[in-house]
């Protein structure tokens, strides 16, 4: 997977070079799959809009190499530390959540999310034996439904 993770991080390197922007990828291995890391001066101009930028980056990257990603590989492109810190809010919204439904036994509702967002929430609740959780909706963004394990 190295040569591949290189190759993935040459390619986004040329891309923000082409964008015209400032940064430097740099990789970082994980066992679900690559983390390329952005940083530099330009950063901002990513994550600014909600990491719009960032996510259409995301986007390009996960089709240009959907091929080449083993079954539950993922690459991760992240710029100024803004996913990492993105992901663990949103995991922390999932255990708030969980824990509101074991509280109250009232089903919480999470959304709409993009397929990775979902991915988040369902592992954070998938780490609590008493909720349970299910994406709903037929497009792209789905709603993430917490309820009490029955």
């Amino acid at each position: 997977m190295a040569a591949q993770t290189t190759k993935m991080a040459e390619f986004v390197q040329e891309v923000v070079r082409a964008m015209g922007l400032t940064l430097v990828a740099t990789v970082e291995e994980s066992p679900d799959g690559a983390r390329i890391n952005l940083e530099g001066e330009d950063g901002g101009l990513l994550i600014r809009r909600g990491g719009e930028g960032l996510q259409a980056l995301q986007h390009v990257v996960a089709t240009a190499f959907r091929d080449e990603l083993g079954d539950g590989q993922r690459v991760i492109v992240d710029c100024l530390g803004y996913r990492r810190e993105k992901d663990a809010e949103l995991r922390e919204m999932a255990r708030f959540a969980a824990e509101k439904v074991r509280r109250n036994g009232i089903q919480q509702e999470m959304g709409p999310l993009n397929p990775y967002e979902r991915r988040i929430v369902h592992l954070a609740i998938a780490e609590d034996p008493a909720v349970t959780s299910e994406s709903i909706g037929d497009a792209y963004m789905k709603t993430v439904i917490i309820s009490a394990r029955s």
